[in-house]
């Protein structure tokens, strides 16, 4: 599934994982310092500009080139180790371009975020009849809005664009090393399903879980510090009273909260999804069969087959039902609960509505980013459920034990018949 497509995937990851933390690591207790000193001075978090020159920064023009270099040496370092892999430039330089542009995206996030306190508060001062307010100040804040929206369409469609050229060649590495397999594989349950679509999926699903962890990491770096700086607007939360970067600690508890209540409430999910693969590959080999031979697909053994898809579905169901439960009793409670820790502090007027504007955004991508597990856990589940089936074919190459399911598919296959039927 991986070493396919990346080179030695485990010494790689792992290497990543590293090269990531020393980077980020570099970045704040040297590099940043660096690049003050050199003239890249930060501007202050009121300073910032709502518009396109916030990518022309000084302190953002450094980091792309920290960014850029620190590419480099990684990608560089295993290109050269890997210099006969056939899917190299795709797999190390293609995901080197991914995590840029997510960042890119994220930064992006980071000017409408800026954007928010002078239309919200111009917002507010019209509707409050303030003197001086014309309509020019807000089509000429709009005009800025479009600007940036329309930079993050392009951005997003080119991500797309190459995104998708990307599954594809993690699939097309997938497809010709099973291939060059198959006569180890053919025996394996839906051998063929498994080549033409788990492959698919499986690349498709994880690239997209991949984007997500990315974007979530990045969202940390880049918004943790504009919460902790909007923290000192909050005076005062319920219950709890005056808190020291207390935005931070809610989004954390918060996030922990629902990761904790979706992956209890889900736990049997993994297992019920691969399942319900397994009995509706028998059920539509079955018919397959019976097109061709006529002593296949009889009523008796249909029925039973789909005897064991029903089955398994209503068990889905019922799993499902309280698993929606803890989830979207979640959802709406995360709707509000923002909203409630600002009481005290809205009441007391400390705040403008476009200060709690980029409150409410910059919370909520920071606790989205913790959420990464509460956002992406169906995801998880079908991945699993992909990866399962995907395992027995690298057991079958590499000529170890199967999963005890298809050993006992084979068997039965066999005629050799087990106590449980």
């Amino acid at each position: 599934m991986f070493h396919s497509f990346f080179p030695q995937p485990k010494p790689f990851f792992i290497s990543l994982v590293v090269w990531t933390l020393i980077s980020i690591f570099g970045w704040y207790f040297f590099a940043a310092g660096l690049g003050a000193s050199l003239g890249f001075v930060p501007v202050p978090e009121e300073q910032q500009p709502i518009d396109l020159s916030f990518f022309l920064l000084p302190e953002n023009l450094w980091f792309y080139g920290y960014f850029l270099l620190s590419a480099v040496i990684f990608c560089g370092a295993w290109h050269l180790k890997a210099l006969h892999h056939p899917w190299k430039l795709w797999s190390i330089w293609g995901s080197a371009l991914i995590i840029f542009v997510t960042y890119f995206g994220v930064q992006i996030t980071v000017v409408i975020n800026n954007w928010r306190r002078p239309f919200g508060d111009l917002l507010q001062n019209a509707l409050s009849k303030q003197p001086g307010i014309s309509v020019d100040n807000f089509y000429s804040l709009m005009w800025v809005f479009c600007q940036i929206a329309f930079l993050s369409m392009f951005v997003s469609i080119m991500t797309d664009f190459f995104t998708s050229h990307y599954i594809f060649r993690w699939r097309a590495a997938m497809n010709d090393f099973y291939m060059s397999k198959w006569e180890k594989l053919r025996h394996i349950e839906g051998a063929s399903q498994r080549v033409q679509e788990d492959t698919m999926r499986f690349s498709s699903t994880l690239e997209g879980l991949g984007i997500s962890l990315i974007n979530s990491v990045m969202t940390l770096v880049v918004f943790l510090p504009i919460l902790l700086a909007l923290s000192h607007y909050v005076t005062e939360l319920p219950v709890i009273g005056p808190l020291a970067n207390s935005l931070f600690w809610l989004a954390l508890f918060w996030s922990a909260f629902g990761t904790l209540l979706l992956a209890v409430a889900g736990i049997k999910l993994p297992g019920l999804n691969f399942r319900n693969q397994r009995v509706e590959a028998a059920y539509r080999k079955e018919l397959v069969y019976g097109e061709d031979h006529a002593e296949r697909a009889q009523p008796l053994t249909v029925s039973e087959l789909f005897n064991n898809v029903r089955r398994n579905y209503f068990r889905m169901y019922f799993h499902y039902m309280y698993f929606n439960v803890a989830r979207y009793f979640y959802i709406q409670a995360d709707a509000l609960f923002v909203v409630f820790m600002l009481v005290p502090t809205i009441v007391a007027g400390t705040i403008t509505y476009g200060i709690f504007q980029q409150i409410s955004t910059a919370f909520g991508q920071v606790s989205n980013s913790f959420q990464y597990l509460v956002n992406s856990w169906t995801t998880i589940i079908e991945l699993l459920s992909i990866h399962k089936r995907l395992k027995a074919f690298e057991a079958a190459i590499d000529d170890e034990p199967l999963p005890a399911i298809d050993q006992h598919y084979l068997e039965r296959e066999a005629g050799v018949v087990h106590v449980d039927g």
